[in-house]
């Protein structure tokens, strides 16, 4: 599996372009905005969209969700269903945030803990990984050693559970009991900012860091 990072919106949020490279079939993970530079990205690569994958329905990741399914006539898969009341509050989301206006829209498929996803011939792993919202899902490639995990972790911190149905310590169990376990030497792409692996956050993070 390939992918790229492309920043959207004030917030900086991570949109991912993914990507099987021998059909280029992909798939957008997180369209929180800014469509037009996402499309632009697929096409410069040359990566075929089939479909849209969501994490959560904070409106900085699933924002322009939406919009784009209707533009390219691809289905969206994610998150899990405790997830349904953000994903219906996105137009006031848009409103208090000052952002261009969003709709909301019901998935195509719900996602479960043990769930597979397909792109192209990859198939990716869905994580339910709670606490920073009650439906957050992560996506993870066995074969590259890759996962999208959204809010849940980031280089050097964690999501905010400060938000209505956020959890702190079921945030924690969540990347102790189901992210680190998948190995060390995983990279994964957080929501915003850089890139980090479990191996690095499981040491030095000093939020769930357990020490070498």
């Amino acid at each position: 599996m390939q992918y790229a990072m492309i920043p959207v919106t004030a917030f900086a949020q991570n949109a991912t372009l993914l990507w099987e490279e021998s059909t280029m079939a992909g798939a957008v993970v997180d369209p929180g905005g800014d469509l037009d530079r996402i499309v632009a990205e697929a096409a410069r690569r040359g990566v075929r969209i089939e479909k849209i994958l969501l994490t959560h329905g904070h409106i900085d990741h699933a924002g322009a969700t939406a919009e784009l399914a209707e533009r390219l006539g691809v289905p969206v898969e994610g998150p899990q269903r405790e997830d349904a009341f953000w994903i219906e509050q996105l137009p006031a989301q848009s409103r208090m945030f000052g952002l261009p206006a969003a709709r909301a829209f019901t998935p195509d498929r719900w996602l479960e803990d043990g769930d597979r996803v397909t792109v192209g011939g990859i198939e990716l792993q869905v994580i339910h990984a709670p606490g920073h919202t009650p439906g957050h899902v992560v996506f993870f490639d066995p074969g590259s050693r890759v996962a999208i995990v959204g809010d849940v972790l980031f280089a050097g911190s964690i999501g905010r559970t400060d938000f209505p149905r956020g959890d702190h310590g079921t945030l924690i169990a969540a990347i102790r009991e189901k992210l680190f376990p998948l190995g060390d030497d995983v990279t994964f792409v957080p929501g915003h900012g850089p890139t980090s692996t479990f191996g690095e956050e499981r040491i030095y993070n000093p939020f769930v860091g357990l020490g070498a």
